[in-house]
């Protein structure tokens, strides 16, 4: 039972979980979403199929009935949960994780998630419990539906005019397959690994990793693109390259994306959501020149999307690439972040502005990304990391809800532990090089030696 995180049931599958636990989750959805009809769609990956079948099952011996949807972007999923009314719903994927993972994404009324705190947990004890799974005296249908068409109208709304751009676009073998190029007819675009494929036989759908990003970046150099695009294996996540084939840090295209929100539509005074990982960049980005009011908090669309509707914020974002938008039921998809990021760009080219130029404006400081140690006394390291860094200097912010962010004149850290991996997390961002460069050695020398972590 090794599957069942704060965010989703993912693992690997017939190891972390198994076609019993999909029956029996999807059994007690019902019941625990007081659901009598519950939507399913499911990404490409080989064992989805089995999942699939038992999930419905379970639905369908409990008595409720099934609108399945088939193949599907997780953000898709969330549309027609959003956009129908449905009380219920089930996505069926591993998201960014390597091909033998598999797992379910659950969400409510409202496209609202179901995490281990809001549901899943439940769903967990009745699980542990051997809970009864007797058959419904009238057990429930399953319907075949098709709201790709629905979707895609609405992201067509959002499209800009990109006859300017020359675009480089990296599929990743997933969803993104179903709508990038519908969504992108008729452009000056070129695609990497555009068929979809569950044995993801190029690279791991996960573009924060350097190494999956690299033919992406290639392609860049070779056709001069303005900017490329690479979306992750359920297409709730993007991430962009610049025309200088560089990465583009996910957290500061929630600054960039003020471009659009507030520049073109003329929003005023937004509230915008960030996370707990994010650079100083952002918030200075957005109060300074767009008078916005910004919100940090923890990392995890369970967390975000419930917080960017509750400050009813206009648009929030991650480092991981989420981008969630109150105009998309205050979920995240990738390919609408990816339209409006081609919108903001092609206005910033008809400026004379390279995208490469807006980021360098947009960095004010040197940023270790995320450092990922396997340590098996995570809050041991994180508590020992946070005290060794308070007793040397005063901190001048402290934030504990999502491991600890502390802050200090000229630099600051965040560490904590990964809600859907085996890792401590690290990340420090500094006013120069050499003050970074300390920092990391000093938390390095704490996590390696006192605690056994290895990176």
């Amino acid at each position: 039972m090794g599957a069942f995180h704060a965010y989703d049931i993912r693992g690997i599958y017939n190891v972390d979980f198994d076609k019993d636990v999909a029956y029996k989750v999807g059994y007690f959805l019902p019941e625990l979403l007081k659901a009598d009809k519950v939507l399913v769609g499911r990404d490409c990956r080989l064992s989805g199929q089995e999942i699939h079948d038992y999930l419905i099952k379970g639905i369908t011996d409990a008595g409720a009935d099934v609108d399945d949807i088939g193949y599907s972007s997780t953000p898709l999923v969330y549309f027609g949960t959003a956009n129908y009314g449905y009380k219920a719903s089930v996505q069926i994927t591993a998201s960014h994780n390597p091909r033998e993972y598999n797992g379910m994404k659950v969400s409510r009324e409202n496209a609202l998630p179901v995490g281990l705190d809001t549901g899943l947990g439940q769903i967990k004890q009745w699980i542990d419990e051997g809970r009864p799974t007797p058959k419904a005296a009238k057990p429930g249908k399953v319907t075949e539906i098709d709201i790709k068409p629905d979707y895609l109208k609405f992201l067509m709304k959002y499209k800009g005019d990109y006859s300017n751009l020359k675009i480089a676009f990296d599929l990743s073998n997933g969803m993104s397959t179903l709508f990038a190029k519908d969504v992108f007819k008729g452009e000056d675009a070129t695609f990497l690994f555009d068929d979809m494929d569950g044995s993801f036989p190029n690279h791991e759908p996960n573009p924060l990793v350097p190494k999956n990003v690299e033919p992406l970046k290639k392609l860049v150099s070779e056709i001069k693109a303005d900017v490329g695009v690479i979306y992750d294996g359920d297409a709730d996540r993007v991430m962009f390259v610049d025309d200088k084939a560089r990465f583009v840090a996910p957290d500061l295209v929630v600054a960039l994306m003020a471009r659009y929100f507030c520049d073109e539509r003329g929003e005023k005074n937004p509230r915008v959501l960030q996370e707990i990982r994010s650079s100083l960049a952002v918030a200075e980005e957005l109060t300074k020149n767009y008078n916005a009011e910004v919100h940090t908090w923890r990392v995890g669309r369970a967390f975000a999307a419930p917080k960017l509707r509750e400050i009813d914020g206009l648009w929030g974002g991650e480092l991981a690439g989420h981008y969630y938008f109150k105009d998309f039921f205050y979920s995240d998809s990738g390919m609408l972040s990816s339209i409006i990021v081609l919108r903001i760009v092609s206005a910033l080219k008809k400026q004379g502005i390279k995208l490469s130029d807006e980021m360098d404006r947009l960095t004010g400081y040197e940023n270790s990304g995320e450092i990922n140690y396997k340590v098996e006394d995570k809050k041991g390291a994180m508590d020992a990391v946070k005290a060794f860094f308070e007793n040397a200097e005063k901190p001048t912010k402290v934030m504990d809800f999502d491991g600890y962010r502390l802050e200090f004149p000229g630099w600051w850290f965040n560490i904590r532990p990964s809600n859907t991996e085996p890792y401590l997390r690290f990340i420090c961002e500094a006013t120069s090089k050499d003050i970074l460069k300390e920092k990391i050695a000093l938390a390095d020398k704490i996590i390696v030696e006192q605690f056994g972590g290895k990176r």
